[in-house]
């Protein structure tokens, strides 16, 4: 599986690479924080906000300050804190829903950098 079978055709498969080469790093923790989430009834809907300064949509899970390897800073939430935050509003949380992938498979990231804010669905890599 390749990650840019899965998202918007405008982002850039080098910026992709880059946030997949961090990614993996860390989907493990990701994919069981996913399953927590789902698992204890906060919501059918697990997100990952990332970013490389301080936002407040979520709780941190993991800092760059703590990991150097990383390159961004990843945080949980889920779909009803954006809703909470009228960050999606109606229309925008029936799109997001149409469009989110099994949590199992894919890892919603909700990207914050410069080049743009945008929901990326990243394909768990595959056990062995």
């Amino acid at each position: 599986m390749n990650i840019e079978d899965y998202n918007d055709a405008e982002i850039d498969p080098k910026y992709l690479g880059k946030l997949t080469t961090n990614f993996i790093k860390i989907a493990d923790n990701l994919k069981e924080t996913a399953y927590q989430i789902k698992k204890r009834g906060f919501s059918s809907y697990p997100v990952f906000p990332i970013c490389k300064i301080k936002q407040p949509i979520g709780q941190v899970l993991f800092a760059m300050r703590d990991l150097p390897e990383l390159e961004w800073d990843y945080y949980a939430s889920f779909l009803e804190e954006f809703q909470q935050r009228e960050i999606l509003d109606d229309e925008g949380t029936e799109r997001f829903k149409a469009a989110y992938k099994n949590p199992e498979e894919f890892c919603c990231l909700f990207v914050i950098d410069e080049q743009f804010t945008r929901f990326v669905f990243v394909p768990y890599p595959e056990e062995d």
